[in-house]
């Protein structure tokens, strides 16, 4: 019973923590906008304000990523998004 009852006081305090982003998420998304890119997901008035916030968030996970992890990582496609 006292555990159920400590499971319930610590509940909310896991629930007020805010959601966090890492550079993994970050990294993710780059992809995915990529991917979108490519199998023709934006409009061509769109790929313009896509590729500057994809510019934005690679540019932002290269300057944060620490020297040891960028020389573990395999190198990434070009910047910018494919344009058909």
């Amino acid at each position: 019973m006292t555990d159920k009852v400590k499971a319930a006081e610590a509940a909310p305090e896991a629930q007020a923590e805010a959601p966090q982003l890492g550079l993994g998420d970050l990294n993710a998304m780059v992809q995915i906008i990529d991917i979108c890119s490519k199998r023709g997901a934006f409009e061509g008035s769109e790929l313009e304000s896509v590729g500057m916030v994809r510019g934005r968030i690679a540019t932002f996970v290269q300057a944060n990523t620490p020297k040891e992890a960028k020389e573990e990582a395999p190198a990434t496609e070009a910047e910018a998004p494919a344009e058909e």
